[in-house]
Parts: structure tokens; C-alpha cells; sequence
């Protein structure tokens, strides 16, 4: 049964159900609100941004609004949904915050899984919530967002000790948190890695040395961020190459289709072709 927060005066909405709320996403659209999927005792198969994930028991995904998700299969999970009212009422770039490590922090859609330990821990959280969502009093509102707050840092601290891997020296997270967010603002208009640096009063080479050791250079998370727009596009719409690419900032179609090729690995209608052979 979904409960739902609703604050009038901040337009702040909080969504708790169970899997219910992913069957309104049997035909893939975009998601609209912060979300995570915690698949419980069975696996839970979703299909994000045209990328298939089948979320195993005891793992929660982290979404953001700008994700396009589809619903396929399983049952039995949770669903947390808030939008930036209720939890980014401050644009603060902390681990924990809407421009943290789950949601601009890393290259990748961010999977947590849970041991019995932390099953128990994220089972007592979750009782706190709905005990909370129950309570119409003036300090509701506060204590779900400090509910939130704890779940994100328990979901942080996770995925960092998950992901030994994705930890750089001290400072290159956050600039590359920094850096994802303005790429999400600008990645339609501004293509070039001296525009970020710009904004980030680094030069182009001091950013591209600070994500070395990343694996992916400034550069070619920009390029990822416009072919993922590209994707999204010729997925979920029915615009043609030329009106994508003018979207997206090229006034040629045919720079947009080197970019898609070097960065996809087939040409858009290439790409175009094997999701309709998919689906």
C-alpha cells in the first residue's frame, strides 16, 4: 500500500510503496523523482535507459529523475521516491547530498548489496519510516528528511566499500562530482572540456591529470553524457538524427553520428536497428 508525504507549502513530495508503483512503468518513461528499488526476497528486472538490470534479493539501485525506467518483472520489493523539495531543498555538494556520490559521484548507475547485518539495519530503518509517515504533526517533515538523510549515508558508505575502486585521492571525488553536475546543467550547449574548467577555475590539463586515475578523461564523460542523451532520444522519442543532434548542440548530424560511432561502438542507426530487433 503506497504512502505518500506531501508538504503544500514547499511542493516537497515523499513516496513509500512496494512494487506497485513500478507497474506504472510497464512502457518505459522517465522516472520525474529520485528513486530507489529495493529488491527484497526476489530479483527484480528492470530495464534502465535501455540497459537491462536484474536486481538480485537485497540490493538496492539508486535513480535519478532524468532516468528513463521500465518495468519487466519480479515482485516484493520497496520504493522510496522523493523529489528535489523534499531532500535538495539545499544544492550542497556533500557525499550525501542530490549532487553526491549516488547520484553525480560516478560513471555508473550505483548498485548496493546487502548482507544480513545491514538487512537488518535498512529492515529497522524502513519500520521507522512508515511509523513516521503516519505521524501528521509539525515536525513530520524533519524527521523523514533526517530518515532520508541516514538512508543516503548508509547507501553511500556502501557503495564506497563495494567499490574500492572507484576511490580516488582525496579531493578528485568531489571535483568529479562538481564536474557531473555542471556537465548535467551544460552537456546541450557546451561541449568542450575548457568550459568546465572554466567554472571550476582549473585549467583543461589540471582536470584532465585530477581524473587520471578514474580510467575516463573529462573529455569523454562529456561525450558519454550527449551519446546517453542520444540514446534516450532514439529510444524513447521519435525524433530523427538531424532534430537529436540539433538538441543536443550539433547544427551537422553527421558530427553527432562520429561521436555516437566512437563512443558507441555502431553508428545511430545501427543502434537504432538493434533495439527495434529487441524489442
Amino acid at each position: 500500500m503506497q504512502k505518500t508525504f506531501t508538504e503544500f507549502s514547499t511542493k516537497a513530495q515523499f513516496v513509500i510503496d512496494r512494487d506497485e508503483v513500478l507497474k506504472a512503468f510497464k512502457k518505459s518513461k522517465q522516472l520525474g523523482l529520485y528513486t530507489f528499488i529495493w529488491a527484497q526476497e526476489f530479483a527484480i528486472q528492470i530495464i534502465v535507459d535501455g540497459v537491462p538490470i536484474n536486481l538480485q534479493p537485497q540490493q538496492i539501485i539508486s535513480l535519478t529523475p532524468i532516468q528513463y525506467l521500465q518495468y519487466v518483472g519480479g515482485d516484493g520489493g520497496i520504493v522510496y521516491q522523493f523529489n528535489r523539495e523534499f531532500y535538495c531543498i539545499k544544492d550542497h555538494d556533500k557525499e550525501v547530498s542530490c549532487a553526491g556520490i549516488l547520484f553525480f559521484g560516478n560513471q555508473s548507475i550505483p548498485i548496493v548489496s546487502l548482507d544480513e547485518k545491514e538487512q537488518s539495519s535498512f529492515d529497522n530503518l524502513h519500520q521507522i519510516f512508515l511509523e513516521e509517515i503516519e505521524n501528521k504533526d509539525p515536525i513530520q517533515a524533519e524527521m523523514l528528511r533526517m530518515l532520508m538523510s541516514r538512508f543516503i549515508i548508509k547507501m553511500t558508505r556502501l557503495f564506497k566499500l563495494n567499490n574500492p575502486e572507484l576511490l580516488v585521492e582525496k579531493g578528485s571525488d568531489h571535483l568529479l562530482r562538481q564536474f557531473n553536475v555542471l556537465v548535467e546543467a551544460h552537456y546541450k550547449e557546451e561541449h568542450s572540456v575548457s568550459f568546465y574548467a572554466d567554472k571550476l577555475f582549473k585549467s583543461p590539463k589540471t582536470l584532465s591529470n585530477s581524473f587520471a586515475k578514474l580510467g575516463k578523461s573529462p573529455l569523454q564523460i562529456i561525450h558519454a553524457r550527449i551519446i546517453l542523451e542520444a540514446k534516450r532520444q532514439m529510444l524513447y522519442t521519435d525524433k530523427n538524427a538531424k532534430e537529436i543532434g540539433y538538441e543536443i548542440g550539433f547544427e551537422d548530424a553527421s558530427h553527432l553520428s562520429r561521436m555516437f560511432k566512437k563512443v558507441a561502438g555502431v553508428s545511430p542507426t545501427e543502434f537504432k536497428k538493434s533495439t527495434l530487433l529487441m524489442s
